[in-house]
C-alpha cells in the first residue's frame, strides 16, 4: 500500500519542554493504525499537528510524497482529513442535512438547494445505514447516530484520513459495535484510519497496526494480529502492570459512614434508600438516564432534594456545596473540563480550590505561601502529574489523565470522608487507571467511603465491595462481591431482577 502520510523526524516543543521527540513514520492508505500511549505521551500533539491545530518546531511531513504544512484546519480539511472528536461539533439545533452542508450550502437560482442537500444526504446515511431522514434534529438523536452523522461529514468532504479520538466512551455496546462496522466498511472503501483509545481491546480488535507513543517518542510499531493487550501495556508504560487492578489492602468497617434513606425526586430519583459502610467501594451501576449521576449532584448538594434524608457520620447532611464540603463531602465530576478545573488557571490553583483557607496564617489569616507550595508540590509528585512549573502552566496545558489527576488531586488537599467518584476513569489511559484505582483503594483503607460510579462494569468488579444498580432513577438490587455476575447486573440495569437477588438498602 503506498504511503498517505509520513513523518521524519518531528518534534514539538511547549516552553522548551518537549512534546513529541523526533518521530519518524508512514501511515500507509487503507489501513486502520491504533495509536495508543498514556496520557500526556504526545498523542493529541501529534493529531494537532496533522489537523493544522499546531505546527511542528522541526522536521517534516509529507502527504503522498509531497510537503505537508497545514497552518490551519481549514487547510488540512482541504487536504483530505477529517476528525471525529470525543466531543462531537454539531449543531445540535441543525438538521442532519444543515449540519453535514454547513459550510457549503449548495445554491440554486440563488438560493439554497435543500434538496439536494436531502438527496446527498439521504446517500450518505444510506451508506453508513443510519436509518433516519435527512430533516431530522441533531438534538433527537442518540450519542450514536450523533458520531454516525460526524462520519458522514467526513465522507461529504471526501476525507481520505479520518481520525477517531476516543469515539467510544459516550456509547452503549450495541451504538460501539455499529460504530466498529462503520470503521471496517471505510477501510474496505480504501480510507486510512486512526484510531485513538484507552480501550486496548478495541485498538486489537478494529487496527491493522498499532503505534506506540511513550514521553513523546514512537517506541513500538507493531501489527496488531501479534501484539496482545499486555504487550501494548509493557510498551506504553515501559513495565509489565502486573494486572489491571491493584489487591485491595483491607477489608471494610462494620460502621455505617453514609446512608441515604427514601431519597425522592421527581423525574430523577425515586425511594432510593442505600448505605456505604466506612472503609468500603460501593460501585453504582446503570445505563443512561439511570439516575447516578443526577444522584451524585444531589447528594453533593449540587441539585434540589425533595423528600428523603442524607447521613454522614450519624450528622444530618444538609445545607449547600460548601456545607458538604464542610462536612467532609468530596465529589470527582463526570466533566473534569467544565465542572472541574478552570481550565485558564495554574495547576497549583486548581490544587488549592477547596482547601485554600485550611493555609490561612492567624492571626488576619493571611496565606502561608510557603505551606501551600510545599503542599502542592508535594502532590504533584505523589499524583505523577506529568507538568512543568504548576504555579505557571495553566490546566489547559496538561493532557487528559493528567487533568484528572488534578481534579482528584485537589480533594486530597483535605480530609474528605466521603469519595464521590464519577466516571474517574473517563478518557484515561490504562497506567493512569491503575494509579486511580490504587488511590480509590488508599483512600477506603484510610477509613473514608468511597461511591464509585461508572459506565464500565469490568472496572466495578474489579474494585469494588459491593456494586448498587439503578435503573430509571430507581434501585433495582445490590451485589456483594462474592456474587458478582456481569449478566445478572446487566440484566439489572435493563430493570429485570436477578434471580435470588432482594433489592437491598
Amino acid at each position: 500500500m503506498a504511503v498517505l502520510l509520513s513523518f521524519e523526524a518531528l518534534r514539538k516543543e511547549y516552553f522548551g519542554v518537549p512534546a513529541l521527540r523526533d518521530l519518524t513514520l508512514d501511515i500507509r492508505r487503507g489501513e486502520v493504525v491504533g495509536v495508543i500511549g498514556e496520557n500526556g505521551a504526545g498523542k493529541s500533539t501529534l493529531m494537532n499537528m496533522i489537523g493544522g491545530v499546531v505546527a511542528p518546531t522541526s522536521g517534516e511531513m509529507r502527504w503522498l510524497g509531497e510537503p505537508y504544512h497545514p497552518r490551519m484546519p481549514s487547510d488540512a480539511t482541504a487536504r483530505g482529513v477529517a476528525f471525529i472528536h470525543q466531543e462531537l461539533n454539531l449543531f445540535t439545533n441543525l438538521t442532519i442535512a444543515e449540519n453535514i452542508f454547513v459550510d457549503d450550502f449548495p445554491a440554486r437560482f440563488g438560493m439554497i438547494d435543500r434538496a439536494a442537500m436531502r438527496q446527498r444526504t439521504a446517500e450518505l446515511l444510506s451508506q453508513l445505514a443510519l436509518e433516519v431522514a435527512p430533516d431530522t434534529s441533531v438534538d433527537s438523536l442518540a450519542p450514536g447516530e450523533r458520531q454516525l452523522v460526524e462520519i458522514a461529514k467526513a465522507l461529504h468532504r471526501d476525507a481520505e484520513l479520518i481520525i477517531f479520538d476516543e469515539p467510544t466512551t459516550s456509547l452503549t455496546p450495541r451504538e460501539t459495535a455499529k460504530l466498529f462496522e462503520t470503521i471496517e466498511r471505510l477501510r474496505a472503501d480504501g480510507k486510512t484510519i486512526l484510531f485513538i483509545s484507552h480501550i486496548l481491546g478495541d485498538v486489537k480488535r478494529l487496527s491493522d497496526t498499532v503505534v506506540v507513543l511513550r514521553d513523546g517518542q514512537l517506541v513500538a510499531q507493531e501489527p496488531a494480529a501479534g501484539f496482545d493487550v499486555p504487550d501494548m501495556i509493557t510498551a506504553m508504560i515501559g513495565r509489565a502492570l502486573g494486572g489491571l487492578y491493584p489487591d485491595r489492602t483491607a477489608a471494610p468497617r462494620d460502621e455505617i459512614a453514609f446512608s441515604a434513606k427514601a431519597l425522592s425526586q421527581p423525574g430523577i430519583l425515586e425511594d432510593v434508600s442505600f448505605d456505604i459502610r466506612a472503609g468500603e467501594i460501593l460501585g453504582l451501576f446503570g445505563l443512561m438516564g439511570s439516575g447516578r449521576s443526577e444522584m451524585a449532584r444531589i447528594i453533593f448538594g449540587l441539585d434540589p432534594l425533595e423528600e428523603g434524608a442524607l447521613t454522614l457520620k450519624n450528622q444530618p447532611l444538609t445545607g449547600g456545596v460548601r456545607d458538604r464540603i464542610a462536612r467532609g463531602v468530596a465529589f470527582v465530576t463526570e466533566d473534569r473540563r467544565a465542572e472541574g478545573l478552570l481550565m485558564d488557571a495554574p495547576i497549583a490553583e486548581n490544587l488549592s480550590l477547596v482547601s485554600i483557607e485550611e493555609f490561612g496564617r492567624a492571626p488576619l489569616a493571611l496565606l502561608d505561601h510557603a505551606r501551600l507550595d510545599h503542599r502542592t508540590e508535594q502532590l504533584k509528585t505523589d499524583m505523577i502529574i506529568k507538568a512543568g512549573d504548576i504555579k505557571t502552566q495553566p490546566a489547559r496545558a496538561l493532557s487528559g489523565g493528567n487533568q484528572q489527576k488534578v481534579v482528584i488531586g485537589k480533594w486530597l488537599m483535605r480530609h474528605s470522608d466521603l469519595f464521590i467518584l464519577d466516571e474517574p476513569t473517563r478518557g484515561v489511559d490504562v497506567g493512569a487507571k491503575f494509579e486511580i484505582y490504587a488511590l480509590a483503594d488508599r483512600l477506603a483503607a484510610a477509613g473514608s467511603s468511597v461511591l464509585f460510579i461508572s459506565s464500565e462494569l469490568e472496572e466495578l468488579m474489579g474494585m469494588c465491595d459491593r456494586i448498587m444498580v439503578m435503573n430509571r432513577g430507581e434501585v433495582m438490587g445490590m451485589f456483594d462481591r462474592a456474587d458478582f455476575s456481569e449478566r445478572a447486573i446487566l440484566a439489572m440495569a435493563f430493570g429485570k431482577q436477578a434471580a435470588g437477588k432482594e433489592v437491598a438498602a
